[in-house]
């Protein structure tokens, strides 16, 4: 096995363009398992964590830019106000150690479908900054999830960074396991409110082959809301949207749940999140006390 380390940005792209089957290590918390445990055996590691342009994040134009490598540690105690709902996902992430090291990079990279930081970036309209020694682009969460562990980089690109709005309303996240820590998600769900547009986001998680959003449960809320008055949320309403966003999964079973069960858990959680991101909202306001 070749092992690679490039102490810059130019220099990641031009191994990655050198060896297009190199495998990307950011924190090495999942591809390390694998290789540990001869699930995987990589001609070439390219071992990105002396890359100093992926550890930071800025602000550009009223958008946060995190970098690759930016660990899950940081973006909580750095950036937990301004993106809540990622702040809440990364709290879930393995124990104290593994946030210390994995990152939202390695994460996407994986393209997992259980990713906890994957549901959050899609109910917020993040984009994907990937680069290669051709140049970057910008890649809708929405369309960077391609398959079960696929994404849409191309076989020379790596992972730069993630473009995610500040959130300008309440965003929650929530997530079932077999236990409260150290676990694979059974499912996820995140929430997103954009008062400033009248929108609701929201993000699936291990229920379909890659995380997805429930768009129909979104236009039917966005309609649904008093977005003005902040009236009490409806019984009703909260139940169509639990409904709606069980429809929009496409769960199977597997030895950590059942589809049926991920089904009724995310109607659950859908309905949870919803009351909690709308109290937040009516924070303050009588009606809805």
């Amino acid at each position: 096995m070749e092992f690679l380390r490039p102490a810059s940005w130019r220099e990641a792209l031009e191994a990655k363009a050198a060896h297009p089957d190199a495998t990307p290590i950011a924190g090495g918390t999942d591809v390390m398992v694998e290789i540990n445990f001869d699930h995987r055996r990589p001609s070439t590691l390219l071992d990105l964590t002396g890359v100093p342009e992926l550890t930071g994040w800025s602000e550009e134009g009223g958008e946060l830019r995190i970098g690759a490598g930016l660990p899950y540690t940081n973006l909580i105690n750095e950036l937990g106000d301004r993106v809540p709902g990622l702040a809440i996902a990364s709290r879930t992430v393995g124990s104290p150690q593994i946030r210390n090291r994995g990152t939202l990079g390695g994460n996407l990279g994986s393209a997992s479908p259980a990713g906890d930081g994957h549901p959050p970036l899609l109910a917020s309209d993040a984009r994907i900054e990937v680069e290669s020694v051709r140049g970057k682009r910008l890649i809708p969460a929405t369309e960077f999830f391609t398959g079960v562990k696929r994404n849409a980089l191309a076989e020379d690109e790596l992972i730069a960074a993630v473009h995610i709005a500040p959130a300008t309303g309440a965003q929650q996240f929530s997530k079932v396991g077999t236990r409260n820590a150290m676990v694979i998600a059974v499912c996820t769900f995140a929430i997103a409110l954009h008062p400033d547009r009248k929108q609701v986001g929201t993000g699936i998680g291990s229920a379909a082959p890659t995380p997805l959003r429930a768009v129909a449960a979104e236009e039917f809320l966005s309609a649904e809301l008093d977005w003005e008055q902040r009236r009490p949320l409806e019984e009703s309403v909260a139940r169509r949207f639990g409904e709606l966003v069980a429809q929009a999964a496409s769960p199977i079973d597997d030895v950590r749940g059942t589809a049926d069960y991920r089904r009724h858990a995310l109607a659950v959680m859908a309905r949870r999140t919803l009351s909690w991101v709308w109290n937040d909202h009516c924070s303050g306001r009588q009606e809805c006390a």
